[in-house]
């Protein structure tokens, strides 16, 4: 059995069984040899760690079947060790696989599915647009227009991740003849797909986010994904991977109070270590109970979804209420460590910054309160 962490304090852990743990182990041992060191440098200068690729490739992790108890804990090791490889792999093996493997033909599965587990092909999913996220389900903007066996995509989206350097993305398009939403799979090369990085984030600047415009892109109805015809397909996909996000939230408050309380020991103030005093040991407690209250609801979470009990309402409170919570943490995990925090060289700076994005990206706390709400009251408050 791996080592616990830090913060797991009601040993959740041990829900793991020995495979599981196994996986857990050597997982975290990649992420603690190859990630972690590099992080705050990749993250300074807004570059990808291209060479990581072929680490991740190795860990086998991309479509391979498993529990969702071990994908979520994986997600939280991620988020642990940096919330931008958490986004890459999530955007990767979670939206873009998850897109194929959920609307896509058993032609189209086995066409894109194999090379994109071996990460030889790198995917990407695009469906926020410029001038909307929230209201994406009704308001989507880029179209897609038959014509014979092609379709004729035109647009723009946005905050993209891995767009710049992606081989395949699932663009997401209504099509203008019967106004609902379809997904199609774009290669980088398609004549008339242009990915332009976006710059000076400061949040998760390791992930190359991208605008991206579709003009007179042609794609094969072949490469029309044959599953997905409406938006309670796309919405199938979101309600999974948005579970993962939730599980990358308790990876970054895991952080946040390992950094803090390894600072509150060894940090004097007043001849004796800070974490001596009762406001630093009430932070850490706080941090503490936050860590685990999170940790048990996306435990439930899992087990929910193993059980195919599943629903839009359950990941979206834990999405919701996940990072939330985790905003808390790192804001208090930034204040024990008073200036210090404000620097990439004590290690909470980038977690601070990127838990801004965890924060707003797969539904904002208020749509996602929204469809908690609509599933408790039977009434819909969405506009």
């Amino acid at each position: 059995m791996s080592e616990l962490l830090v913060g797991d304090l009601y040993r959740f852990q041990d829900l793991l069984n020995a495979e599981e743990a196994a996986v857990v182990e050597r997982v975290r041992a990649f992420l603690a040899a190859e990630v972690v060191p590099i992080a705050n440098d990749h993250w300074a200068r807004a570059e990808f760690p291209f060479p990581l690729i072929k680490g991740f490739a190795d860990l086998g992790l991309a479509g391979r079947k498993r529990s969702n108890l071990l994908s979520g804990w994986l997600a939280m090791e991620m988020g642990h060790a940096d919330a931008s490889m958490a986004t890459f792999f999530g955007v990767h093996a979670g939206l873009a696989m998850g897109s194929i493997e959920t609307c896509g033909s058993p032609e189209q599965q086995e066409r894109w599915l194999p090379a994109m587990a071996r990460f030889d092909k790198i995917g990407a999913f695009a469906l926020t647009e410029p001038s909307g996220g929230s209201d994406v389900a009704a308001g989507l903007h880029t179209t897609a227009r038959r014509d014979g066996d092609h379709w004729v995509l035109n647009g723009a989206k946005r905050w993209i991740g891995n767009a710049t350097f992606a081989d395949l993305t699932v663009v997401w398009a209504r099509d203008v003849a019967d106004d609902q939403v379809k997904g199609f799979v774009v290669g980088k090369d398609t004549p008339g797909f242009v990915a332009t990085r976006i710059e000076n984030k400061i949040a998760l600047r390791i992930v190359q986010n991208a605008d991206i415009t579709l003009t007179d892109c042609v794609v094969p109805e072949a490469d029309r994904l044959q599953l997905g015809n409406n938006f309670k397909d796309t919405a199938r996909i979101l309600r999974q991977t948005r579970s993962g996000v939730a599980w990358q939230a308790v990876g970054v408050m895991l952080a946040a109070y390992e950094i803090a309380l390894k600072y509150a020991k060894e940090r004097e103030q007043f001849g004796r270590p800070i974490g001596s005093f009762q406001l630093v040991q009430d932070l850490l407690v706080r941090m503490l109970g936050n860590v685990t209250a999170s940790l048990g609801m996306v435990v439930r979470l899992t087990q929910l979804q193993d059980a195919g009990e599943f629903r839009d309402e359950h990941s979206a409170l834990a999405k919701a209420y996940t990072t939330t919570r985790m905003r808390e943490v790192v804001g208090w995990a930034r204040e024990l460590l008073a200036g210090n925090g404000i620097v990439l060289d004590y290690g909470i700076g980038r977690f601070v910054a990127d838990a801004e994005a965890l924060y707003s990206y797969e539904g904002t706390r208020e749509i996602n309160t929204l469809i908690v709400g609509r599933a408790v009251t039977g009434l819909s408050a969405f506009v």
